[in-house]
């Protein structure tokens, strides 16, 4: 039996392209293995985000050319986000690379593999792995949105909202694979709509599917969650009362020069909104976007205490060619690492404070260990007793130990 191992870079749509990627593979016989020893075919399911991300992908994939040799006859796929970037560059300077599948070409990988050659016509298919507690499910692809600093509309192209009768089908198939959580996923995910089906409506009929406990969604844009969507889910506890919502900077002169679409304030109106409703928020924040003065710093560090976040991943700006940014003069290094730090150092703890206002309240924990799960606002919970891994416990929340909660159970 054909075996593939798949080696994913960067968010969890990549993880999702990759799972619908070997679907085709499994189709023409492949099983997955995590041994790369054993394989016969590499998946690669590359990033560009960030250089990092583009450069260890890259790097991996050189490191594939021994792998190859001991055996001319395996297969090497590198397909995604820098596969689209890289283009015949990456094939060229890497002749032993097999098959180049870049992200706008996801609903064609299958054509991908038959023209190649190597590859005989779907028949009996290979075996899967589990999909695990938490089942991925693209809704849409692409972003309409011309962030300056950001590559991804040119890699992924236009919003594509995905039909949601395909994804009704596909989040049924991960609960009865043993998903207990369903995770919906788009570069602006809020902003769904199929026909009459907007993307509450889209949440609310997904945590109806038989074996669903919950229902979560990233990345949503702040300019997409509007009073309609707030009433619709208001009422659904299936629905995660935490979301990732990038701010990227607390400065509104910045936000408008990083094509952002919102003001500050308009930002931190939609923070008090989910709130309100009982959401937790991460953030991302880029430090250093080459127009930033220190009056503007300080306004993200002052945004960064106002909204209180449940967790923020900050990064230095990473200038990606070919966006408009990218034209931009540089900060000083030093000056783009002291920020960082002074950030660094202000949200730090964020998600200690977080945790120890949950003390004496109750929570349902989704159990990902017999004793060890997390709440609809994602919070991780260790119960005292041993439980199903995949059940749910309604508990008071005892204490809190840095990010961790302990239940009275």
């Amino acid at each position: 039996m054909t075996k593939v191992f798949i080696q994913t870079y960067g968010c969890q749509m990549n993880v999702a392209d990759s799972d619908e990627m070997f679907t085709h593979l499994a189709a023409r016989g492949a099983e997955y293995t995590d041994q790369l020893d054993e394989a016969d075919i590499v998946l690669v399911n590359t990033c560009t985000v960030r250089d990092h991300a583009e450069h260890r992908a890259v790097s991996f994939l050189g490191r594939l050319a021994a792998w190859k040799k001991e055996r001319p006859h395996r297969v090497i796929i590198f397909a995604g986000c820098a596969a689209e970037r890289l283009g015949a560059e990456i094939q060229k300077k890497y002749p032993f690379l097999d098959i180049l599948s870049g992200a706008k070409d996801i609903e064609h990988f299958s054509d991908r593999l038959d023209a190649s050659g190597l590859f005989a016509a779907p028949g009996r298919a290979g075996e899967a792995p589990a999909p695990g507690l938490t089942g991925y499910v693209t809704i849409m692809r692409g972003c309409d949105f011309a962030c300056s600093y950001c590559i991804v509309p040119s890699v992924r192209g236009p919003v594509k909202c995905l039909p949601a009768e395909n994804i009704l089908k596909e989040a049924a198939q991960k609960a009865a694979a043993g998903a207990k959580e369903i995770m919906l996923l788009g570069q602006t995910v809020n902003a769904y709509r199929d026909g009459q089906t907007s993307f509450a409506d889209l949440l609310n009929r997904v945590s109806e599917v038989p074996g669903v406990e919950r229902v979560r969604f990233t990345s949503p844009h702040p300019i997409y969650f509007t009073p309609a969507f707030l009433e619709a889910v208001k009422n659904n506890p299936k629905i995660a009362r935490n979301v990732h919502l990038p701010v990227q900077s607390g400065s509104t002169k910045v936000l408008q020069e990083m094509k952002r679409g919102y003001t500050r304030e308009i930002f931190l109106d939609k923070v008090r909104a989910l709130k309100a409703c009982g959401f937790t928020i991460s953030t991302d924040i880029i430090v250093g976007f080459p127009t930033e003065t220190e009056e503007d710093f300080r306004q993200t560090l002052s945004l960064v205490d106002e909204a209180e976040f449940f967790a923020a991943y900050c990064f230095k700006y990473s200038p990606r060619r070919g966006t408009p940014a990218a034209q931009m003069k540089l900060l000083d290094k030093k000056v783009l690492e002291e920020r960082l730090d002074i950030l660094l150092n202000r949200v730090r703890g964020l998600s200690d404070a977080a945790y120890q206002t949950q003390v004496g309240t109750v929570k349902e924990v989704l159990l990902e260990s017999e004793n060890k799960g997390r709440s609809s606002e994602n919070f991780w919970v260790k119960t005292h007793k041993s439980y199903p891994v995949g059940s749910i416990v309604r508990t008071e929340i005892e204490k809190a130990d840095g990010t961790l909660l302990f239940a009275r159970d």
